[in-house]
């Protein structure tokens, strides 16, 4: 198997605190942030075993690319990708929510109608409707930003009576997720796609809202095919699609939703190279290039170099 990561320990000078989040390993400094994206791979808000070469790689190079190209949009967070799977950036307050939007009925909306409710997070959502059918307008649907388990869904009002965060900072946020989402379908568009849903995560900087972590990327986001989208409505067939969402069909095919008492399927080698490659052509059908894969043999010592000498 290709070398992968699965977590970091580095010390550089002046670091304050390190913080490991589900894909994530987040090293603070007085002003700044040095990300770096791991190979591991969540699902169900619980980090599987075993890590996936060049998930990393390509999460944080997608995002790299969005959070360019929405710059004219929402200021964002980055200074520097001097690796490719670092990302530093300024040191942001974080808003504690997720803005998740959602243009079609699909993933944990889709499973929350088809129990029965016609409402999630204070938005509701019409009678009649099939998975994977569009909404009338797009929904932001948020959550709670959870440091362990699972993100809590929220409505508008909740977070704004309980001051989670303000109404006018949120208004705000309202406002960025809508532009976003439009520019994402945008490019998607342009790419065959269609993005489905997405989330954005903010803070702010000097009293300034900014976009903050990935965007865009599969695990963060949901694509279609567009050019099979309407046959396949029309027939009652499953999407193609261009997410992470593979992984947890896999997951709940073998009994494993991240619930009490669940057991993960086993990851074996020839599991871990076909999501490996699965990510792989993420990339390449959301980009539009060919994916160039890293030298893996020194890899955590090629990151930390590369940190040392951005820093």
């Amino acid at each position: 198997m290709v070398n992968s990561i699965f977590e970091t320990d580095f010390n550089f000078k002046g670091l304050i605190s390190r913080y490991k989040g589900k894909v994530r390993d987040v090293y603070h400094f007085k002003d700044k942030l040095v990300m770096v994206v791991t190979d591991r791979l969540s699902a169900f808000d619980v980090v599987l075993p075993k890590p996936i070469p060049y998930k990393g790689q390509i999460l944080n190079q997608i995002a790299e690319k969005f959070l360019k190209i929405t710059e004219d949009i929402v200021p964002n967070w980055v200074e520097n990708v001097p690796d490719p799977n670092v990302t530093i950036g300024k040191k942001c307050d974080t808003f504690p929510v997720e803005m998740v939007i959602r243009g079609y009925l699909t993933g944990h909306a889709w499973r929350e109608y088809k129990n029965g409710k016609r409402e999630i997070c204070g938005e509701k959502m019409p009678d009649g409707m099939r998975e994977h059918d569009k909404f009338p307008e797009p929904i932001i649907t948020p959550t709670t930003k959870a440091k362990f388990g699972h993100d809590l869904d929220i409505s508008k009002d909740e977070i704004i009576s309980s001051k989670i965060v303000k109404k006018k900072d949120y208004d705000q946020l309202e406002k960025y997720t809508k532009l976003l989402y439009a520019k994402g379908c945008e490019y998607a568009n342009s790419k065959n796609l269609i993005l489905v849903d997405t989330k954005y995560e903010f803070g702010k900087i000097d009293k300034e809202i900014t976009l903050i972590d990935e965007i865009h990327t599969p695990d963060s986001s949901r694509y279609f095919y567009a050019d099979t989208y309407k046959e396949l409505q029309k027939n009652n067939q499953n999407q193609r699609q261009l997410s992470k969402e593979f992984v947890r069909e896999w997951l709940i095919s073998n009994g494993f939703q991240g619930k009490d008492g669940q057991e993960i399927p086993e990851m074996t080698d020839k599991k871990i190279k076909s999501i490996s490659e699965r990510y792989i052509e993420l990339y390449e059908n959301i980009i539009g290039e060919k994916f160039f894969k890293r030298n893996t043999e020194n890899m955590l010592n090629d990151i930390k170099s590369n940190i040392k000498i951005a820093l």
